[in-house]
């Protein structure tokens, strides 16, 4: 139950609240500072053991950034993206390189659905746990069939309930 929890918050854009009705929905009664601290205590766990499962990026890589405005601050995010598409590594920080900014989606409407971040640490810890669960799941579908990406969905639920039983 913890665990499916965790990975609904952090695999879909949902609230704590949205994840409390969920879970209601099964019979599940708890609260939504319940699923807050689940997060918080078991998620950074579950990233750890992705990425040590996780195989050797392609050798081919970028950098691109984000601006992302925490209490009125503007902090950069910074992103290394292997040519794959796999997320390998975040950092938030103040300052900024003569680099141009690239928005992506899935962090915008994750920040959006969060009624932005509240703080550089809190931000940092959710989207390192973020990319980790979002690059299991991550696959370019306009390239597979619909029977491989069934496998491909099948495994990633593997890896991640192996994760999650390990954290």
């Amino acid at each position: 139950m913890i665990a499916h929890a965790v990975w609904l918050y952090f695999r879909f854009t949902m609230s704590f609240r949205d994840v409390e009705d969920l879970l209601a929905e099964r019979g599940i009664d708890v609260s939504y500072e319940t699923i807050r601290c689940w997060t918080l205590k078991f998620g950074i766990g579950i990233a750890k053991t992705l990425r040590s499962a996780r195989a050797n990026p392609s050798p081919r890589w970028h950098m691109d950034e984000m601006v992302v405005r925490i209490r009125g601050t503007r902090m950069y995010l910074w992103r290394a993206v292997d040519d794959e598409g796999e997320v390998l590594d975040m950092l938030l920080q103040k300052r900024r390189n003569k680099r141009a900014e690239n928005s992506h989606l899935p962090i915008r409407r994750r920040e959006r659905k969060m009624q932005r971040f509240k703080s550089q640490g809190s931000a940092q810890r959710f989207l390192s746990v973020h990319a980790c669960i979002y690059n299991i799941f991550y696959t370019q579908r306009h390239l597979t069939t619909r029977p491989f990406m069934r496998q491909l969905r099948r495994v990633a639920h593997q890896t991640c309930a192996s994760a999650t039983a390990a954290a």
